[in-house]
């Protein structure tokens, strides 16, 4: 039987696209499951208190077996995006960098805690989730 992956994406609310395309990516993979953990548009966290949001993603990405970080440069500018992989690799969740489509350059916050970068290839990104998820 397959594995269930559990994937916390950590992402740019300014970049949804990128979130769902990835969504699309992994879900439309022939023998491959995943549950995704993140808070999205549609399932948002409901609050203006930063210390509730924190708790509720924390609890998100320790039931993860991998972090995908989408690593567009903008994730170098993004305190949330910081403080996900920083949360992440400080309670042992593998981080596994993604280049967006048709970008060269990707962010230095996420390349410093990543185990792996990859470009936006589904068989690439499936390899790493399947090498490094826990």
């Amino acid at each position: 039987m397959a594995k269930n992956y559990k994937i916390f994406i950590s992402h740019s609310w300014s970049y949804p696209d990128d979130l769902k395309n990835l969504q699309n990516l992994l879900n439309q993979r022939g023998y491959f499951n995943v549950e995704f953990k993140e808070a999205t548009q549609e399932q948002p966290i409901n609050s203006l208190s930063a210390a509730y949001i924190k708790a509720v993603l924390k609890k998100k990405i320790l039931e993860s077996d991998v972090v995908l970080a989408i690593s567009g440069i903008y994730a170098s500018h993004s305190d949330w995006i910081e403080w996900e992989i920083l949360t992440s690799h400080g309670n042992n969740i593998p981080i596994i960098g993604v280049a967006p489509w048709g970008q060269e350059r990707i962010s230095k916050t996420v390349t410093k805690y990543s185990v792996a970068d990859v470009k936006w290839n589904t068989e690439s990104i499936v390899q790493a989730i399947r090498t490094y998820a826990k």
